[in-house]
């Protein structure tokens, strides 16, 4: 055989699952069917938001990931470690929003199961410490301390080489046109070559979808992902020092921010979507003017010191499931082939821990943490 495992898609999932399998001595070959840490799926965009208190503050399932995010700390810390690289920067993460709704109530429910270091601000308190948010009646600050923000592209390229180092071997450029069972191993065939492994991983964001016959075809759709970059009056408020990353529920607008890396423009967007992509091969680029009147009119309202204009808008996508829950497992009627995919926009910050846990389900056949609700057979 080629190698005891392939992983289908070097990205955000595929490369931590490449990482931690040839930690453990696996021989392991990855597809990529563009260059390392490309920007046409999720882990483009500079930055991504990392937390502890809660992985989907909208669903009350927070106590079913917050050990998950807890061991992805320690595995960035690890990562960084083993490269030298600064991957993860911890500077506190702001949840924004009333208490009495789901958003901030379900965050305040996982801080207290899991005594996650935090601090509450709200009216006069919340203006000193954190004076760039303008808060409606009633409104609150969370402050989870163990929070910060990723660097995306370089942390998949670093897992990428890291994986390589460790004696992994990547086929860049390279698209996967079938896999097929073949007795106790697969069959992969990709650029018109055959390749025999032991086992499979499949990693490939929103094309996913292709490589899943027996699951309906509605279970993982690519979306449409917007992301929006603003300038200021005075940079100086937000730079992360001053200005953790926040995620926020207000008048119905439900928005994230990062704060300026590069000193000139802050990253605010939408967490809603842009629409469905039919085909991920072929995505519009394009985002109307029409389509930035929301997250317009919430920087306008609830962050003074930037100009509602943005100055770098980009698109992006992900596989999203019917549930907005991801596929970890072995996948139905598809032995010895696994799924790590589908994370719905919110992955990244757990992607360490989750290329332990394919690892994990690979060599040993289980996992220590809790991933029944995240199996591929609910579908």
């Amino acid at each position: 055989m080629d190698a005891d495992v392939a992983v289908i898609g070097v990205g955000t999932m595929g490369s931590m699952v490449m990482w931690q399998l040839a930690k453990r001595g696996a021989s392991v070959i990855g597809f990529e069917q563009f260059g390392i840490g490309h920007d046409r799926s999720a882990a483009g965009g500079e930055s991504r938001l990392f937390r502890t208190a809660g992985y989907a503050p909208l669903k009350n399932t927070n106590s079913l990931f917050v050990p998950i995010l807890l061991e992805s700390y320690n595995l960035w810390r690890k990562l960084e470690k083993e490269t030298g690289e600064d991957l993860l920067t911890i500077n506190g993460g702001l949840m924004i929003g009333n208490p009495d709704e789901d958003f901030v109530g379900n965050i305040l429910t996982a801080i207290n199961e899991f005594q996650l270091d935090h601090e509450i601000f709200e009216g006069e308190s919340a203006k000193r410490r954190f004076p760039q948010h303008r808060l409606l009646d009633g409104e609150v600050m969370v402050l989870d301390k163990l929070a910060g923000y990723i660097r995306p592209e370089l942390s998949v390229v670093t897992a990428s080489r890291r994986a390589e180092e460790l004696g992994a071997a990547i086929h860049r450029y390279t698209c996967v046109e079938e896999i097929e069972q073949e007795n106790e191993r697969v069959r992969i065939k990709a650029n018109g070559k055959n390749y025999y492994v032991g086992k499979v991983v499949i990693s490939a964001g929103p094309w996913t979808g292709k490589f899943l016959p027996n699951v309906k075809k509605s279970v993982i759709t690519p979306k449409k992902i917007g992301m929006t970059w603003y300038p200021s009056r005075n940079i100086s408020l937000f730079k992360p020092d001053r200005f953790p990353g926040f995620m926020r529920i207000s008048n119905g607008i439900n928005f994230f921010g990062v704060p300026t890396l590069e000193g000139s423009m802050v990253k605010i967007a939408l967490n809603t979507l842009y629409g469905d992509i039919e085909d991920p091969d072929h995505v519009d680029k394009n985002i109307r003017m029409d389509e930035l009147e929301t997250i317009n009119s919430a920087v306008k309202s609830f962050l003074p010191d930037l100009i509602p204009e943005p100055t770098r808008v980009s698109v992006h996508m992900d596989g999203y499931t019917d549930d907005n829950d991801s596929l970890v497992g072995e996948v139905p009627g598809m032995k010895n082939v696994f799924v790590i995919s589908g994370f719905s926009g919110g992955g990244f910050k757990m992607a360490p821990a989750m290329g332990k846990i394919g690892a994990d389900l690979i060599i040993d056949g289980k996992t220590n943490h809790n991933i029944e609700h995240l199996s591929p057979a609910r579908f």
